[in-house]
């Protein structure tokens, strides 16, 4: 079960693996060395733009891994001229399979993906390999609060959801809330109070598909520890055809001085501060149990 990759789709400067859990295997791929950041890509997968995120996580000194859950790892999600309908089709393909799919919870409030189960041992599987203080994680647009459901387990210290999109805010109580169980939430509202864990999440405001209701949301269930970049459309990227929402990735500028790149150096930093700085990064003397 899972995805997988021909050879020559191998995007370039990474290197390819697998993990295994609960007879589940996906393809990873992987940059970098020091402690690990779990990578989760938006719709419709690990686009070039990921994969330029990806680098910036291994510039670092972070270990960059980025699970291939949905999608052709490198292919592109632009809508140049003579491609849209193609890009549209391959957009509309992703989604619709992550719908269907019984690992991703699309519509239902108060509960978590299953998919979370998988991505929590990958995590630890990947704190043991890399060593640090613990892992990252930044989920993008439907799998932005995979991260926040993975920081449950304490070798998640430093939580990041970019444009969190589920569960779609088709209705108001939807748009009020995020993809997490009620205990879920709690346990990561007790490691808040209890350890100082920090929870970063970033949104244009205009986004329908990151309503302020659901950053009001977590910033009622979190308080301080929640740390909210809302941005305005007019620091997105212009050039992108779609409505401004992805911050990191299709709607950054990255140039000095604007919003959205200061937004992208505010995610290194939370790293840095988490995983790097003041901390022994030296891997656990059992990484090299096999994965799974």
């Amino acid at each position: 079960m899972g995805h997988s990759m021909a050879a020559d789709q191998h995007p370039t400067g990474f290197d390819r693996d697998a993990f295994t859990h609960d007879g589940v295997t996906r393809e990873l791929l992987r940059r970098g060395t020091g402690p690990a950041v779990i990578v989760m890509a938006e719709i419709p997968g690990i686009t070039p733009k990921v994969l330029h995120f990806a680098e910036r996580v291994a510039a670092i000194g972070c270990t960059a891994v980025l699970p291939v859950l949905f999608g052709t790892p490198g292919r592109p999600a632009d809508f140049e001229a003579g491609r849209r309908l193609k890009s549209a089709t391959y957009l509309a393909s992703s989604l619709g399979k992550v719908c269907v799919s019984r690992e991703f919870t699309t519509l239902a409030t108060g509960k978590s993906s299953p998919v979370v189960t998988w991505l929590r041992a990958l995590a630890a599987h990947e704190h043991q390999r890399c060593g640090g203080p613990g892992v990252g994680a930044v989920g993008m647009c439907l799998t932005g609060g995979f991260a926040l459901a993975m920081a449950v387990d304490e070798r998640l210290v430093a939580p990041v959801l970019s444009q969190p999109s589920l569960p779609l805010p088709v209705t108001k109580d939807r748009a009020a809330g995020i993809d997490i169980s009620r205990e879920d939430l709690a346990a990561v509202r007790t490691r808040c109070e209890r350890d100082g864990l920090q929870v970063m999440g970033l949104r244009f405001r205009t986004d329908r598909l990151v309503p302020g209701d659901r950053f009001a949301f977590l910033r009622r269930e979190l308080g301080d520890a929640f740390l909210a970049v809302e941005l305005d459309d007019d620091a997105a990227n212009p050039e992108a055809v779609l409505r401004p929402h992805s911050v990191l990735t299709e709607h950054l500028i990255d140039e000095p001085g604007q919003p959205t790149r200061a937004a992208l150096d505010g995610v290194l930093d939370l790293f840095r501060n988490r995983l790097l700085e003041g901390h022994d990064t030296t891997p656990a003397a059992t990484a090299e149990t096999p994965a799974g």
